[in-house]
């Protein structure tokens, strides 16, 4: 499996991951498909703390160089932490977009809710990745 997605992740056709956590929490991030089609990430719009995300709505933007982009949430949930360090660091997305440039932390609503998620192969086979 390339090393760009890995395993122990779910993905979003919409170019979120997400990595389950215990207790019904889970993190979210950019992929690296998604942060390498952006170029350099200058700026992110994140909702605040308490907020509650809609899978396959935007749940806030990213903005590059290039463009700026809704992130379309991959489940329903409430947001419990937002990566402050994406304020002064938000190239962190293109740099290490699966460890430190993870963009929430969130509690999901149903955690069996994520059937509709790829694992790493699949996803590379529905974006066309594989060989």
């Amino acid at each position: 499996m390339p090393k760009h997605y890995p395993e122990d992740r779910l993905y979003h056709r919409d170019a979120l991951w997400l990595r389950l956590l215990e207790n019904g929490e889970a993190l979210i991030g950019i992929n690296h498909y998604a942060q390498d089609s952006l170029g350099e990430v200058v700026f992110l719009d994140l909702p605040r703390v308490g907020t509650t995300i809609c899978h396959d709505t935007s749940l806030g933007t990213v903005e590059s160089r290039k463009a700026v982009s809704d992130m379309i949430a991959p489940v329903d949930g409430t947001v419990l932490e937002i990566n402050t360090r994406l304020r002064s660091e938000p190239t962190l997305i293109n740099s290490d977009p699966y460890g430190e440039g993870w963009t929430l932390r969130i509690r999901l609503t149903s955690p069996g809710e994520t059937e509709h998620l790829h694992d790493a192969s699949a996803y590379l086979s529905l974006m066309g990745l594989t060989n």
